[in-house]
């Protein structure tokens, strides 16, 4: 196993895009640097946003690209070279279309599956894709002419926040789990359905 070294969030800068479908895998790690208290401070020479800490045991980076979405890779892949972190060091949280705000789904490698900010990744990257990934769902708009609007320029209903933000926020023993690099083990908790609710009177029995 191959722990992570790099946790990285996709979105866009800047308050015009804060709590848009695009900017869940930012919010994602923006919470998680809250939730064990690691300070994320401007790296200009990254064109991104960082701090360390530990998980587990486990020292690791927190990055927020301050750079468009479809520039993803130019902060990824200058801090990956820097830091000497390989591909399979490193874990990108990004919004996908493919399944409803709830869901969460880890991946590793293959292509950006018309991703611009997993695109951008790969490239930074040189082209090696097997990093790890975190795909966050925020659902589809119906219509492909619809897409863009969709996740850029619309706010996220609060409802479908409240799925995002519930579904990512794992228990302490997965996010070790997953920073310890056992994707194995870490796919097949989070990949769990959810607990059947007992119907009234039955729970304890």
């Amino acid at each position: 196993m191959t722990a992570i070294r790099l946790l990285v969030g996709l979105g866009n800068p800047g308050p015009r895009y804060q709590d848009t479908r695009h900017n869940v895998g930012a919010a994602f790690v923006g919470r998680l640097a809250q939730r064990l208290q690691i300070s994320l401070k401007p790296e200009n020479r990254f064109k991104g946003d960082m701090g360390r800490g530990q998980i587990g045991g486990h020292d690791l980076r927190l990055l927020i690209p301050t750079t468009f979405m479809n520039l993803s890779g130019d902060c990824v892949g200058a801090v990956a070279r820097f830091y000497q972190i390989a591909a399979e060091e490193i874990l990108v949280a990004y919004d996908e279309m493919a399944f409803e705000p709830g869901v969460v789904k880890l991946k590793t490698g293959g292509g950006a599956n018309g991703h611009n900010g997993i695109a951008s990744v790969i490239e930074g990257l040189g082209n090696v894709r097997d990093f790890h990934r975190l795909r966050i769902g925020v659902g589809h708009p119906g219509s492909k002419d619809q897409v863009t609007a969709y996740l850029t320029s619309v706010r996220m209903p609060e409802k479908e926040r409240e799925l995002v933000r519930d579904a990512c926020d794992f228990p302490q023993s997965t996010l070790e789990t997953l920073i310890g690099g056992d994707m194995a083990r870490a796919m097949n908790i989070i990949h769990a359905p959810p607990p059947e609710p007992q119907p009234p009177g039955k729970q304890g029995t």
